[in-house]
């Protein structure tokens, strides 16, 4: 197996400004493929550009909920119920080209990549939008999920989640990555990993948070990039979308 560094990102959520400066970081750190891990849409002021960015990295997109409601909203499928979330994707639909719509559309909701042994979904391992936040939630993926190496996001915290490969609930750990930092997956651990989001952290930092994982060293590198807030914030209230999501960009919840 050829050894490569995965750039992992997730949870854009139509922030530009966030993304742009994700971007120029991981430049500077070398990676050979980029995986987005769900919901690029929802939430942010810049759906068709945060798809243009990802189109023209050529990067392999798994599906979010944010993305499924928005094409839910597109065919009709999802009766409207007015909601911070559901005003802003119709927001955002009526700003996606057709082109745009059929790329999303294309978006699988999980892959398995035989090349790095790994899994990548949005929410956990086994569902779109479960939440992977505590133990007991990782113990009942490791449960379902019989799997060495998972990605995932959902969340907007980044984290670690770890079992060694015996029977489920002997030993299961899990802490999230508060700031820049490396962890080395343990030989024989079954682990699910999680980047943090680049466009609205939840974990009180208000800066994007991105990884890279290496598979020659098995080193999950998290990274946390200051980017400017004020200017996705302005552009929120331009839009005319709700003020709690320009406010809490700020204070990273």
């Amino acid at each position: 197996m050829a050894f490569v560094r995965l750039l992992l990102l997730s949870d854009i959520h139509a922030n530009l400004t966030a993304l742009q400066a994700v971007m120029e970081d991981a430049e500077r750190r070398r990676y050979d493929q980029i995986v987005h891990l769900g919901d690029a849409l929802g939430y942010g002021p810049h759906p068709h550009d945060v798809l243009e960015v990802l189109r023209d990295l050529d990067a392999k997109c798994i599906v979010g909920n944010h993305d499924q409601m928005l094409l839910e909203y597109a065919d009709g499928t999802r009766p409207y119920k007015e909601s911070t979330v559901a005003s802003v994707l119709k927001w955002q639909l009526g700003r996606l080209t057709e082109r745009d719509l059929r790329w999303v559309r294309d978006w699988r909701d999980g892959i398995d990549d035989p090349d790095v042994g790994a899994r990548y979904r949005h929410g956990t391992p086994t569902s779109l939008d479960e939440y992977m936040d505590s133990v007991p939630a990782a113990r009942d993926a490791f449960a379902q999920w019989q799997g060495m190496l998972a990605f995932v996001g959902h969340t907007h915290v980044p984290a670690v989640y770890a079992t060694l490969n015996a029977p489920v609930g002997d030993w299961i750990k899990g802490h999230t990555l508060s700031d820049t930092t490396t962890y080395l997956v343990p030989p024989r651990a079954r682990v699910i990993l999680n980047p943090g989001s680049v466009g609205q952290p939840r974990d009180h930092d208000p800066r994007a948070s991105y990884a890279i994982f290496d598979t020659a060293r098995s080193a999950f590198e998290v990274f946390r990039v200051p980017y400017d807030v004020a200017r996705t914030q302005a552009a929120i209230r331009e839009a005319g979308l709700p003020e709690v999501l320009a406010a809490r960009l700020a204070v990273g919840k």
